[in-house]
């Protein structure tokens, strides 16, 4: 590795128009941990107000405030040596993706309380409603990818979970937006998991397998004359919710065995389903997870990707969720162990971050299956954002170099003691924090 600091030389741009705005409650906290789907803030979605003084600034670093101080951020130069690629039309593919951004806290909201009416949901949790402007302004800060999280359940207007056309009409909106643009798009099942919809045990297998049936059946039909750039996601970080082993996997368990198996037919169904709905869903690129989207979901010897149709070859990418250094990317700053300090030269550092990509390379990469991690990032503790700003940069390069495409995570959450992980200010279209930008577009290519 080479490493190097100069000073950001990109601004990012404020866009002028604002952003509508609809509600402003945010979802009550919640305890996550390390491979959670991080989607509460804890704090009052789209307030602008109380961030920390020190970084509610839109100075690019190194530029001067009206006092003529600099904020004094550099973001590294980083080169971490590329890993061999096999000849692989999947893995160009992910390559082309370049570098991804969450639509977080948005679709996906999934609390009870809109009073009937669809629409409110997409504000419920960030503060504010989606406009083409936001996505245009991502895509001219150099983001190719945007990950569309989207929640179903709470959506339905009968037994036969048949969704909400209000929704199902908007929902297609915002991607249209991206497409648009020539953007990639993700879209997914998410906050699905209970015993009513997706529960991946034996118990409630077959249930689940018919709720994904219902769903996939009606999205992939409404999707299927769009091009490659849309890319579909069988559900997001598949678990046992509210069991002992939500979050972590016990291979001497025979329930998490057991879990692990019904996510491999869950997402056979979902491939079954998708590739049996016509037009371009015969042959476009599909995401699965293994248990919780995790890692160690993925990696095991119990987790296999579905059977594709014959002609399909690796057209199945693995998706994989990683707040990793978990005690510096995601970890509560009050919480034993916790640090808000990243070294790029330090092993204790970037061991986690190494480890992961070795893992996914020589798992799956190197034999030209496509890996997408549709999550990471790295919360705000009290302005630290040279170390984040250190740790994106550590990140990217490492995934890239190991033929990966990553997609950012943000909530729209700035201020307060929540998970903060807000990098594109919705309601005026800024970037609070164009250090971290610039750490992700230095490093994607």
């Amino acid at each position: 590795m080479r490493k190097k600091y100069r000073r950001l030389a990109l601004i990012m741009a404020a866009v002028m128009a604002l952003s509508g705005c609809a509600g402003n409650t945010a979802a009550p906290d919640s305890t996550v941990e390390e491979n959670a789907d991080v989607n509460e803030s804890g704090n009052a979605a789209g307030n602008d107000e109380g961030t920390n003084s020190e970084t509610d600034t839109n100075l690019t670093a190194g530029e001067e405030n009206s006092e003529g101080e600099s904020n004094g951020i550099q973001t590294p130069v980083i080169e971490i040596e590329q890993k061999e690629l096999p000849d692989s039309e999947a893995l160009v593919f992910v390559q082309n993706m370049k570098t991804g951004w969450n639509l977080g806290n948005t679709f996906d909201a999934s609390d009870n309380g809109s009073s009937g009416n669809d629409l409110k949901y997409e504000s419920m949790w960030c503060g504010t409603v989606t406009t083409k402007e936001m996505i245009d302004a991502l895509k001219e800060a150099g983001f190719q990818t945007i990950r569309i999280p989207v929640s179903w359940h709470n959506h339905l207007t009968d037994d036969n979970h048949t969704i909400s056309e209000v929704w199902l009409n908007r929902v297609q909106e915002v991607v249209d937006y991206a497409i648009d643009d020539g953007m990639y798009v993700i879209i997914n099942i998410h906050h699905d998991f209970s015993t009513d919809y997706i529960y991946p045990t034996s118990e409630y297998l077959e249930q689940s397998k018919t709720y994904v049936t219902d769903i996939w059946t009606q999205v992939a039909d409404r999707f299927k004359d769009y091009d490659d750039h849309l890319i579909m996601e069988s559900m997001n970080e598949p678990r046992m919710v509210g069991s002992n082993n939500e979050w972590w996997l016990d291979f001497q368990n025979e329930e998490c065995i057991d879990s692990i198996e019904c996510i491999n037919e869950i997402n056979q169904v979902f491939v079954d389903v998708v590739r049996s709905s016509g037009g371009n869903n015969a042959t476009r690129y599909l995401m699965v997870p293994g248990y919780d989207a995790s890692l160690q979901g993925a990696v095991n010897s119990y987790f296999s990707l579905p059977t594709d149709t014959e002609d399909n070859q690796n057209k199945i990418l693995v998706s994989v969720h990683a707040y990793t250094p978990y005690s510096f990317a995601l970890q509560g700053e009050g919480e034993s162990g916790s640090t808000d300090a990243f070294d790029m030269t330090s092993s204790s550092s970037t061991k986690d971050i190494d480890d992961l990509m070795k893992q996914l390379y020589d798992t799956f990469v190197k034999n030209g299956t496509g890996v997408v991690i549709g999550e990471y990032g790295a919360r705000d503790k009290s302005g630290n954002l040279q170390a984040r700003t250190d740790f994106t940069a550590y990140y990217i390069e490492a995934a890239r170099a190991s033929g990966i495409t990553c997609c950012v995570w943000d909530n729209n959450s700035f201020s307060g003691s929540g998970e903060n992980f807000g990098l594109f200010r919705r309601q005026n279209m800024t970037f609070l924090y164009p250090e971290i930008v610039e750490s992700i577009m230095e490093h994607c290519e």
